[in-house]
Formats: C-alpha cells, sequence, structure tokens
C-alpha cells in the first residue's frame, strides 16, 4: 500500500512539475484559440464549426477547447482545463485578448469610416462589375492550369485573384470562401504600415531618414536608429521571431496590452544598416510612431482609414487594435482577396489612385530598394525577389507576404497583380507565378 501512494505522488508531483514547466505555453495556446476564434467569428463572420476545423486545427492549437458567446461578442479557449484565455470583440477595432476582467467593459475609440467607392465605376476603382474582357495575348488553359496546381491537395489555397493591366482575369476560392470572406493576410499588414509612412512623407509632414522619435534612446547609442532603419527591419536591437516558442513575439502578440513598446526595451546585437534582422515588434513599434505624429488618438485611428484603407475602396479591411487601441501594424488586418489586390495595384500604378497621388513615385523605388545585409530579399516592409528567391519569377517582382502563405505580388513588367491566400506557407509559389507569367505572351 506504501509503494501505491509512493507512487501515486510521484505521478503527481511529475505532473505539477510539467503544468508549472509547460504553463507559458498553454497561456500562448489558449490565447491564440482564443484570439483567432474571436476574430474568425466576429471579424469574418465565420462560425465556430468552421473555426475549429479549419482554422485552429493544426498543432498544437487543436487542443484547445473553445466557446463562444455571441451575446457578448466573446471567444473563451481553455488548454486541458489547466488555463482559461477569453478575447472579446470591439466594433471597428476587431477583437484582442483580455488582460484582466475589466478590459472587456471598457469603452474604446473606434476609427470613423468612410465608403469612397463609386456605384458606377468598375473594379478596382468603383463595385460595379467589371466587363468580360478576353486579352488575346492570354493562354486561358495555361492560367487555370497553374491556378488548379495552386489549389492542389498539397499547394493548400483558399483564394486567388489575378489581375492584368487592372481586369480580373482569373479568380478562385475554396469551399467556404467567396469573393466576401475577409482574410487575414498576418504580415502583409506590415506593408499597410509601412505604406502609410510614405502617405505622410508625401504630404510633407516626416522624413523617414530622421531619427526615430523614442525617448528612452535618447540618452544611449540607440538615439542613431532613423525610421528608415526600422522600416528596413536594419536597426540592429535584439528580436526573437519565433512562433513556435516562448519568443518576443509570442509573448508580444498573447500576453501584451501595449504592442508598441517591445522593441524599445531590447538592446543592441548588432549595428544600424548592418543588421537585418525580421522582426513584428519592429512594425508594432512603426504603429507607435505613426501615433506619435498626431495630437489625439482619434486622429491616429482615423488616418489609417481616411488615408489609405478606405481611400482606395479596401473597405472590407478591419485593422485589429490591441488593448490600449493601438493597431497591430505587424499582423492583424483582414480583408478580402479583392481588396487586398487593391494595395497591390496601388504600388503598381506608383501611389496613383484613380486620378489621385496617395504617394510619390519615387517611394516605390525606396520601398523596394533592398536591405542591406538581407540577401535581397528585403525592403520597406516589402518582401522581394531581387535576391532570385524565385528563380522563375522577374528580380523587380516585389510582395506582401504573411503567416501560412498570405501573398500579394507585384509584377510591374507584366502588369500583373498576383493575389494568394493559403493555409501552408510550403506551397511552390515559384512554380504557380511561372505558370501565371508563361499564359501570357
Amino acid at each position: 500500500m506504501k509503494i501505491v501512494k509512493r507512487v501515486l505522488l510521484l505521478l503527481l508531483v511529475i505532473i505539477l512539475i510539467a503544468v508549472v514547466y509547460n504553463y507559458p505555453k498553454l497561456n500562448i495556446l489558449a490565447g491564440y484559440s482564443a484570439k483567432n476564434t474571436a476574430s474568425s467569428v466576429f471579424v469574418a463572420n465565420r462560425t465556430l464549426a468552421f473555426t475549429d476545423k479549419n482554422d485552429n486545427n493544426f498543432s498544437p492549437i487543436h487542443l484547445a477547447s473553445d466557446e463562444l458567446s455571441l451575446g457578448s461578442k466573446t471567444a473563451t479557449s481553455s488548454a486541458f482545463g489547466l488555463l482559461t484565455r477569453k478575447a472579446f470583440f470591439r466594433e471597428g477595432l476587431g477583437s484582442v485578448l483580455a488582460l484582466d476582467d475589466n478590459d472587456v467593459s471598457k469603452k474604446y475609440l473606434i476609427p470613423k469610416r468612410t465608403n469612397t467607392s463609386s456605384d458606377t465605376l468598375a473594379y478596382p476603382y468603383g463595385k460595379a462589375k467589371q466587363k468580360d474582357t478576353i486579352f488575346k495575348n492570354i493562354n486561358y488553359d495555361k492560367l487555370h492550369k497553374a491556378i488548379d496546381f495552386l489549389f492542389d491537395s498539397i499547394n493548400k489555397t483558399r483564394a486567388t485573384v489575378i489581375i492584368y493591366k487592372n481586369q480580373i482575369i482569373a479568380e478562385r476560392y475554396a469551399n467556404g470562401f467567396t469573393e466576401n470572406s475577409k482574410i487575414l493576410g498576418w504580415s502583409m499588414t506590415k506593408s499597410i504600415t509601412s505604406t502609410l509612412f510614405g502617405v505622410l512623407e508625401h504630404q510633407g509632414k516626416i522624413n523617414v531618414r530622421d531619427k526615430a522619435p523614442i525617448d528612452a534612446w535618447k540618452n544611449d547609442e540607440r538615439k542613431e536608429i532613423t525610421i528608415h532603419n526600422l522600416l528596413q527591419m536594419n536597426s540592429g536591437l535584439e528580436w526573437d521571431e519565433d512562433y513556435n516558442t516562448i519568443s518576443d513575439v509570442s509573448k508580444m502578440l498573447f500576453l501584451s496590452r501595449d504592442m508598441t513598446q517591445q522593441q524599445i526595451h531590447k538592446p543592441f546585437v548588432g549595428k544600424p544598416n548592418e543588421t537585418w534582422n525580421y522582426s513584428s515588434g519592429t512594425t508594432n513599434l512603426l504603429s507607435g510612431i505613426l501615433r506619435s505624429q498626431f495630437k489625439t488618438h482619434q486622429e491616429y485611428l482615423d488616418f489609417w482609414y481616411a488615408a489609405l484603407i478606405d481611400k482606395i475602396g479596401m473597405n472590407s479591411m478591419v485593422v485589429e487594435a490591441d488593448l490600449e487601441g493601438n493597431y497591430v501594424g505587424s499582423s492583424y488586418g483582414w480583408a478580402t482577396p479583392r481588396d487586398w489586390a487593391k494595395l497591390g495595384l496601388l504600388y503598381l500604378h506608383n501611389g496613383l489612385w484613380n486620378g489621385e497621388q496617395l504617394f510619390d513615385k519615387k517611394w516605390v523605388k525606396y520601398a523596394t530598394t533592398p536591405t542591406p545585409t538581407s540577401n535581397g530579399w528585403y525592403g520597406a516592409q516589402i518582401w522581394l525577389n531581387a535576391g532570385n528567391r524565385y528563380p522563375d519569377v522577374p528580380k523587380n517582382m516585389y510582395s506582401f507576404n504573411g503567416y501560412q502563405g498570405q501573398n500579394v505580388f507585384i509584377l510591374p513588367d507584366q502588369e500583373l497583380v498576383i493575389v494568394r491566400m493559403g493555409l501552408t506557407k510550403n506551397a511552390d509559389v515559384n512554380e504557380f507565378l511561372k505558370g501565371v507569367i508563361v499564359s501570357i505572351k
């Protein structure tokens, strides 16, 4: 009997040690599931069943148990009954994880939105349908074969929109998705954040070559960091962008109240303009710098939409905010694939949108100039092919990229914008893009 008790006690101790050791991981697990569930249901208008089956069904997130309250617009996720996290929806600001009970009941400022899309103009400038256009130089059989490849069981894809000379020439959606489905762009949101600096610079309100306006850096060596260094992910600051561990990025996204602050407190591990390091913390710091350009928080909230998002008719888009009301510019932009394509078209047209110049043509060249030490892969929050990452695609192609295969590809010479929204980062993008390119003579 004593032996049995000792064995049971030993097992209990082992279980307690395992729980204590893994508690931070359980916090992230439940936090991801709760946040993603709330956003999927209340931002993207999906069901809980669809979300659990299609969005939260990968390891280890599938281990969490999710519940909804439609009345309070909250999602609660439990990790083995040991830890529970709650996320809640705020109109205009999307969903966010609560850190204490009072967060849900607080009042929050929300952005003012304006639908500027014309009822008479066709896409991309309005809501009217495009005229059916057949381009004689396009081999549509080859084009559709390229899309078939993208939608097979290996290259899991949810949506693709292919635009040539401003005309949608192909579009396809997986089961459960339509042209009206909002899809999370993840780090494609970084390109939204960057573009706003281009807009402000065009308006004469900021110079990205100036020193970053961070008070905490004014009396140490970090005072030399410029906004340009931050836009290029080349500040030299420490940051761990690992989504599989308890890292800087996972703590920021799932445990932080103010996501603009994490990167500020990091020390140098390199030198500005010499040490490229991909960092979502840097992008959210840039969101905080954008906030500092406005006298009031309401002006900051409105600017993202009035100056860019709604201005180009991305009216489906919701950029979610943290608990302090700062836009999570690194990760949390939701929009339909057609609306994501509009950002690509804005760049393809060098900042000109339906007769109005939103940012200077020089901004496109700046944003697509390779960051030193990035091997030609990265510009100003935009991914590049200058390093020949995709060998069968022109080197001047550039893209907005996000987790799990979210992409907007811009091919200037071919006058193409190609959107691919996926559920796996392992898709053979090179083969797909090559297939689209060769279909156009």
